[in-house]
């Protein structure tokens, strides 16, 4: 097969002139992530999903950018399973997961996420391993390209046939039962049990090979003790010598808690020792040096009734274990740390007022150096020679792109690189906004403006509230994008109210365990602001939110009956309720204490005790496999809006999650939505979506 021209690659999957005016337009945006930067930094590659060829789901490819920026992109794989999370090896080949079909007879069912090699020079990609449940997530040593894999294992299975053996065994009896020993019983969407990840010792994959043509080494289990609830998790790294493995390690905290600390393991003998043990915190993100004898790592306060979480870096010195804070006097909560080319200083990312930046902070001390002015940043890439760094950068005017910065000039406003996620003029313009709260504190929020609003034509306001509620809005969201409105004549103000992080410390205790009092004062002063403008019509408002947003929205409804419609996704209803359901209920309690025994937050805060105050029309989203937020929250709100009489609608999801994923329902989603604020927002007929 001749390979195809540079123009035709990105041909096929250059976005409409207008993606958001459309909903099919723009479900088909190719959506960029999972950046990775080759070892001698001649080469960078990326994921991006579009639309498979049924429309039905998104599919992602690896595509090559020019670190340069001088050539376009170009795609490198093309399979209908897709792959993802790019990782170079140093030799120059490509690693990547998928769920290809592997060579060699068909086991049974749908194949699973497998581990893949890229050659450096091109052509067919090989298996470099698989495990019966499919492969998780991978690390690779960066001196020595030796390779560590995360699989689900069962319990007892030394090895891949006895793993698939023990599940054969419980699908042949029909038992799909699991035992719980130890909470939690499952996470987000998912159950626990009775597999768990284990980590896995590949070592140096095989040398390039036709697929087929060698057999994947047999992988060794470095965590064979590890048990449900949480295994050996997803947080580990590899040193560059590849004789370490560090990973975070849930351990209980209390009767029915959790938390996380550092432990090491040594890949030749898989002994195992605690590195970092912090009754008091969570600690976990765990990054080597380049000499592999210091790592950095994420320590996160565990909360209390009384005060919310704070973040920290630590600097530990690995053959010792010493460590100590390398961030200690910033008032913003660091994370993904990692080491510059030299040693000398530490990366990091962290909301700063409305912008989730790269920072820089001397590993001897002293005060971090926020590199980057606008936008939000993941997947930062250090080269190895340390003149330069790559990263993915998006704003709510931009998706993510990739982009090149300098290692150390402050403030910068960093170069795009070509990339198929590129979109053409949006239709609006970007604002930011201040109000100041009742107590006197500054409140920022963005504003998008549709096209053509003006004093003569005002916009109808809608008023989105971010989830967490430890977050803020600062970067693109495919799931909640403005731009869907604005191109549709609504303006969207999205504020940072009191527990918004990025702003201090002390702004998020304002709303600690009072959710309802200066989280809601501070939107309410947020909408204040944007209502005085000429170009915002007051007469004609909606308030969205999921998540925390749900609550709040929830919350907001039965407070004030200022807005037309509300629109409340993935909400808590029932704060006692959600407590004893949630996935980490231990979580929760900290800040709202025993509803036994401290039923006071609960009482306060909780929205269903105010039912009877609703009077704006509602409509009301979940999925059933939402296990962060259970679907009885909205099962018991609906009810209770029904029984009232309220204006109402379920929008119902059976088998969708905390979020929604899919092609069809991501357009059913905002369909619905745009057709309840036409509704009661515009005064427009109830036009019922359509395959609803």
């Amino acid at each position: 097969m001749s390979k195809p021209s540079v123009a035709s690659e990105q041909s096929d999957i250059a976005p409409p002139a207008s993606p958001f005016r459309r909903l099919a337009d723009f479900v088909a945006i190719p959506r960029v992530g999972g950046l990775a930067l080759s070892a001698d930094g001649t080469r960078l590659a990326v994921s991006v999903a579009t639309l498979d060829a049924e429309k039905k789901k998104w599919q992602s490819a690896l595509w090559e950018i020019d670190p340069s920026g001088e050539q376009p992109a170009r795609r490198l794989t093309r399979s209908a399973p897709g792959e993802s999370a790019p990782t170079w090896l140093p030799d120059g080949s490509l690693l990547f997961t998928s769920a290809r079909p592997v060579p060699g007879p068909k086991e049974n069912g749908d194949p699973k996420p497998a581990l893949w090699s890229l050659p450096a020079g091109g052509g067919e990609a090989r298996l470099a391993l698989t495990r019966p449940d499919g492969v998780a997530g991978f690390t690779v040593a960066a001196d020595t390209g030796d390779v560590v894999v995360s699989a689900a294992t069962m319990p007892g299975a030394a090895d891949a046939e006895t793993d698939e053996e023990r599940r054969k065994q419980r699908a042949d009896a029909g038992v799909t039962a699991i035992l719980h020993e130890a909470y939690p019983v499952r996470y987000w969407d998912h159950d626990l049990g009775p597999a768990a990840p284990h980590l896995f010792w590949a070592g140096q994959l095989p040398a390039d090979e036709p697929t087929g043509a060698a057999e994947p080494p047999a992988p060794r289990d470095l965590t064979p003790e590890a048990r449900p609830p949480h295994g050996a998790g997803d947080d580990f790294t590899v040193s560059p010598d590849g004789r370490l493995v560090a990973r975070s390690e849930d351990v209980p905290d209390g009767p029915a808690g959790r938390r996380s600390r550092v432990v090491l393991t040594e890949t030749a003998t898989g002994e195992t020792r605690v590195l970092v043990d912090d009754p008091l915190a969570d600690v976990y993100a765990p990054r080597f040096s380049p000499d592999s004898a210091s790592l950095v790592c994420v320590r996160e306060t565990l909360s209390t009734y009384a005060e919310p979480p704070d973040y920290t870096l630590l600097l530990v010195d690995v053959p010792g274990s010493a460590a100590h804070e390398l961030t200690p006097d910033f008032d913003r909560w660091p994370s993904a740390p990692q080491f510059s080319a030299d040693g000398t200083s530490v990366y990091f990312l962290a909301d700063d007022d409305g912008r989730h930046a790269i920072f820089r902070v001397p590993v001897t001390g002293g005060a971090p150096v926020r590199l980057t002015a606008d936008g939000a940043y993941s997947d930062l890439q250090v080269a190895r020679d340390g003149s330069v760094l790559y990263a993915l950068r998006s704003a709510y005017d931009s998706p993510p792109l990739p982009v090149r910065l300098d290692p150390a000039a402050p403030m910068q406003e960093p170069a795009v690189l070509p990339s198929p996620g590129t979109l053409g003029p949006l239709p609006g313009t970007l604002h930011e906004l201040e109000a100041t709260a009742a107590d006197g504190t500054r409140v920022q929020s963005w504003l998008v403006l549709p096209e053509g609003a003006s004093a003569e034509s005002p916009a109808p306001l809608a008023l989105w509230i971010h989830g967490g509620p430890l977050m803020s809005w600062n970067s693109w969201s495919w799931r909640w994008c403005p731009w869907v409105l604005a191109a549709r004549g609504y303006a969207v103000l999205m504020p940072n109210p009191a527990l918004s992080q990025g702003f201090g410390l002390d702004f998020v205790r304002r709303g600690w365990g009072e959710w309802g009092g200066t989280p809601y004062t501070d939107l309410m002063a947020a909408v204040d602001a944007a209502e005085q403008r000429p170009d915002v019509d007051a007469s004609r408002t909606a308030a969205m939110g999921g998540s925390f947003g749900g609550y709040m929205a929830n919350w907001v409804a039965t407070q004030t009956d200022r807005f037309r419609a509300i629109v409340t996704h993935a909400s808590l209803w029932d704060l006692d309720a959600f407590t004893g359901t949630t996935d980490a209920a231990y979580y929760w309690e900290k800040e709202w204490g025993d509803p036994l025994r401290e039923p006071k937050r609960y009482e306060q805060n909780s929205p269903h005790r105010y039912a009877d105050a609703i009077r704006t029309p509602m409509l009301v989203i979940h999925g059933d496999k939402d296990y962060r937020v259970p679907i009885g929250e909205a099962l018991r709100l609906w009810y209770d809006l029904q029984k009232r009489g309220i204006p109402s609608k379920f929008l119902y999801f059976p088998d969708e999650n905390h979020w929604v994923l899919t092609p069809g329902n991501t357009q059913i989603w905002y369909s619905t939505v745009l057709a309840f604020l036409a509704e009661h927002v515009l005064g427009e007929e109830w036009q019922r979506p359509d395959l609803l």
